[in-house]
């Protein structure tokens, strides 16, 4: 099922009870890229009350209500990222609190609607995950193997010389077998894949 990602990093403002609420939408690599924003929005809004945030990347979600009550900022942050189905976003609500008191109900309304009107104009785009495929080729072939790459459009990530040509190709990972394929074409049947991990030897047919 494919993923979507923002286009460009998207922002809005609303005004909820004399409490200012802005809203990012910042689409990242990793959490690390996250954690890089947040600690800029931080910096921009230092005397913001609350900086409330979740975050979409994998296997390296999460969220933070930031001293709001729990599960009334991060989770409905969270909740409308994921009916956007976003991955690779880090979504955040600065607060400026304006002296009253919303209660968890209208806690958990401000943060959805603000992060609703940041993504209304969302563009998104597919996601696409990349892999590395390794062949191992006579130098004979290298060079013809750098050009099936060049034409191809893929990414040459990494070349090794021992005793073959060993080159690293960074390309979409729904590509692969067909990478295969035309290499094995474009070789007449000579190019090997090696298991990525393994040391020079390791070839598959």
């Amino acid at each position: 099922m494919p993923t979507y990602t923002l286009a460009f990093p998207l922002q809005a403002e609303l005004e909820i009870r004399k409490s200012r609420f802005i809203a990012y939408a910042i689409p990242v690599a990793d959490r690390d890229a996250a954690m890089t924003e947040l600690q800029r929005l931080r910096a921009e809004h230092a005397s913001a009350t609350h900086v409330c945030w979740a975050l979409l990347a994998g296997g390296h979600s999460g969220m933070s209500d930031d001293g709001e009550p729990s599960g009334t900022a991060g989770r409905p942050i969270l909740e409308v990222m994921r009916h956007h189905e976003l991955e690779g976003v880090l979504a955040a609500v600065v607060r400026y609190y304006g002296g009253i008191k919303l209660g968890a109900g209208g806690l958990v309304r401000a943060y959805t609607d603000a992060i609703a009107v940041a993504l209304k104009e969302a563009q998104r785009i597919e996601r696409i995950a990349y892999a590395r495929l390794v062949v191992e080729v006579d130098y004979a072939d290298e060079a013809r193997v750098r050009r099936w790459i060049e034409q191809a459009g893929h990414t040459l990530a990494h070349g090794e010389h021992g005793a073959a040509a060993r080159l690293t190709i960074q390309l979409p990972a729904s590509e692969q077998d067909t990478a295969r394929a035309a290499l094995r074409d474009a070789t007449h049947g000579r190019a090997r894949f090696p298991d990525p991990e393994a040391g020079e030897g390791g070839a598959q047919p």
